[in-house]
């Protein structure tokens, strides 16, 4: 089986996405991100291991792709929640290090 391509505008696609989503597609297929002027162009071998049909992989790996764009708005979206909580935790601990010194 040769290589799938699957493109990718720039505007439209942040590279860590990318990363990630050819990292987890590890066992299946390798991956190779190439980058354009414009567009981010990702190369998917299949292994040997697994003998996946090419539409497959290509499924698996868009599904990958919106999987980590998900992860990221999340993570964005939920960062001054989790930072607060950060805080206040290592506040309480950093109190009670006082605390016990005196």
């Amino acid at each position: 089986m040769s290589e799938i391509g699957v493109e990718f505008l720039k505007r439209d696609q942040p590279i860590g996405a990318l990363k990630e989503a050819a990292y987890r597609l590890i066992g299946t297929a390798s991956c190779q991100i190439q980058s354009t002027e414009d567009r981010y162009v990702c190369l998917l071998s299949p292994t040997e291991v697994r003998k996946s049909s090419a539409v497959d992989i290509k499924a698996r790996f868009l599904d990958l792709v919106t999987d980590e764009n998900l992860r990221e708005k999340i993570e964005e979206q939920t960062r001054p929640t989790r930072n607060l909580i950060l805080a206040l935790a290592f506040g309480a601990l950093a109190d009670q290090a006082e605390a016990a010194e005196t």
